[in-house]
């Protein structure tokens, strides 16, 4: 569950909201706060007063799951491989159950014939696809997705969306 208490932060005011787990839709006007509300509840800024809450912890020691609707503001490294084992590496996982997890990701998202490939060599979906790989590798306990279909066609979005099931997120 995710509770946010006396929060104020940007344009938002939020005296109290309870989100209970499942698949949550966050609709509105641009401007309105919906960015900056997913962007406090996966940690990215903090409130400027108030708590954010998930599962009783604070966003930044919860595994979190983020893609944004840029795909390039999600990528940090050069090639897609080194991307998508990143939260592993952060971890300090050992080299070969992050090789075994990465093959395992990007064969999910079709990313395989990819991985060897610059980031910046991708197309839009296909940046996507690899942060989404990167987002869901870590087993996240919430995933987070800032317009993240607006560069997939539909029978992609079908895809990830299995995959995002399968996932338990």
């Amino acid at each position: 569950m995710i509770e946010i208490l006396s929060a104020r932060c940007g344009c938002l005011s939020i005296p109290e909201l309870l989100i209970r787990p499942g698949v949550i839709a966050v609709t509105g006007p641009n401007g309105s706060g919906k960015t900056t509300l997913l962007e406090m509840i996966a940690g990215i800024v903090e409130p400027a007063e108030g708590t954010v809450l998930i599962s009783g912890r604070q966003p930044r020691d919860t595994v979190i799951g983020w893609v944004c609707e840029q795909p390039d503001l999600n990528i940090t490294f050069t090639r897609v491989v080194d991307e998508i084992a990143s939260p592993l590496r952060f971890a300090h996982l050992p080299q070969e159950a992050i090789r075994t997890r990465v093959d395992a990701s990007a064969c999910a998202f079709g990313l395989i014939p990819l991985l060897d490939r610059a980031v910046r060599t991708l197309s839009g979906g296909e940046k996507v696809l690899v942060a989404l790989a990167a987002a869901l590798i870590s087993s996240p306990a919430l995933l987070i997705l800032d317009e993240t279909d607006s560069h997939l066609d539909a029978e992609t979005i079908r895809s990830v969306d299995q995959i995002i099931s399968r996932s338990g997120v």
